[in-house]
C-alpha cells in the first residue's frame, strides 16, 4: 500500500534540508551559514526546519551522518565483499574517495572543519567520528590483513594509512584554497591513480608486486 503523498513528502524533508545545509555550509562556512537561507534553499519555512533540527550543530551532525558518512559505509561494504589483493584494493579505495569528492563539496567541508573547529569543536568531533575514523579504520584493517598475508612491508599500519590517504587530503585542500587564488588546477582522479602507483611501490613486498 502506497503512503499518502503528504506523508512521503514529510519523510523526504530531513534529506532535503540536509542537502541544502551541505551546500550552504560549503559556500558560507559554519559560522556564516544562516538557518533562514538553509530553509529557503530546502523550500521550507524556518519553523519547519526547527521541527527536525534544534540548531546548526545538530543539523551539521545530520549532514555528516546522512550525507557523507554513508559513502564510507558503502565503500567498506564493497571492499569487504572482495578478496582482491591489496595492490588492487588500494587504488580502488583512492578512486572511490576521488569519486565522492567529485559528487559533493567534500573539500569545502574539510576546509570549514579545519578553519572553524577552534570556535566550534563539535565540528571536528563529528567529522572525526563519522568520517575520518571510519575511513582510516578501513584502510588500517586492510593494511593489517595485507601485512599478515605478506603483501605489505612491516611498519605501523596507521602510518601506512596516513601515507596513503594524506596526499588526497592535500589535493582537496589545494583545489579548495589555492586553485581559486590562481593555483594550477589539480585533477583529483589523476592524483589518486598516480599516488596509488607511487605509494604501493614503496610499501608492497616483492612478492606482492
Amino acid at each position: 500500500m502506497k503512503q499518502p503523498k503528504f506523508q512521503r513528502r514529510a519523510e523526504e524533508r530531513p534529506r532535503e534540508i540536509c542537502a541544502a545545509a551541505l551546500a550552504v555550509f560549503a559556500e558560507k562556512g559554519f559560522a556564516a551559514a544562516k538557518l533562514d537561507e538553509i530553509a529557503k534553499r530546502a523550500g521550507v519555512s524556518k519553523g519547519t526546519l526547527y521541527l527536525y533540527f534544534k540548531d546548526k550543530e545538530e543539523l551539521f551532525r545530520a549532514v555528516v551522518r546522512d550525507t557523507v558518512s554513508p559513502n564510507i559505509d558503502h565503500l567498506r561494504g564493497a571492499i569487504m565483499a572482495t578478496d582482491m589483493p591489496f595492490a588492487q584494493i588500494a587504488p580502488m579505495f583512492l578512486a572511490r574517495l576521488a569519486a565522492v569528492a567529485a559528487t559533493m563539496p567534500l573539500g569545502a567541508v574539510v576546509k570549514m572543519v579545519i578553519g572553524e573547529s577552534g570556535n566550534f569543536p563539535e565540528l571536528a568531533k563529528v567529522w572525526h567520528d563519522q568520517v575520518v575514523s571510519k575511513a582510516l579504520g578501513i584502510m588500517i584493517g586492510l593494511i593489517e590483513k595485507a601485512q599478515q598475508n605478506g603483501e605489505v612491508r612491516p611498519g605501523d599500519p596507521r602510518f601506512h594509512a596516513f601515507s596513503l590517504m594524506g596526499p588526497m587530503l592535500m589535493g582537496l585542500m589545494y583545489r579548495e584554497v589555492l586553485q581559486p587564488a590562481g593555483g594550477v588546477p589539480v585533477d583529483i582522479d589523476a592524483l589518486a591513480r598516480q599516488h596509488a602507483e607511487t605509494v604501493l611501490a614503496g610499501i608492497l613486498t616483492e612478492n606482492a608486486r
